[in-house]
């Protein structure tokens, strides 16, 4: 069982930044593919960046050079640099792990906001 929790998330103006954090229990964390969701009202959720044991990415088209994912192994803790944000942006971020797709396991989310 893998405990996910992630952070970071809140209140941000359009063109602002956000980095969220999600910190895994265990020890085999370095094996898991890891990902960054998000799910606003009304929306089902969708991935929105991948990173592998591996450390290869793949983001979706609509935060692509925007978005950054990226994983430390020694800390347990995936994140996700979010830069130009924009409304559209505004959902629930979730953080789900798996050995090969990450949703086998998952976070309780943090909400963002992008806001006048």
């Amino acid at each position: 069982q893998v405990q996910l929790v992630e952070s970071g998330g809140g209140l941000v103006q359009p063109g602002g930044s956000l980095r969220l954090s999600c910190a895994a229990s265990g020890s085999i964390f370095r094996l898991y593919s890891m990902g960054w969701y998000r799910q606003a009202p009304g929306k089902q959720r969708e991935l929105v960046a991948q990173i592998t044991a591996d450390s290869s990415t793949n983001y979706a088209d609509s935060v692509k050079g925007r978005f950054t994912i990226s994983r430390d192994n020694a800390k347990n803790t995936v994140y996700l640099q979010m830069n130009s944000l924009n409304v559209e942006d505004t959902a629930v971020y979730y953080c789900g792990a798996g050995f090969r797709q990450p949703n086998a396991y998952w976070g309780e989310g943090t909400q963002v906001t992008v806001s006048a």
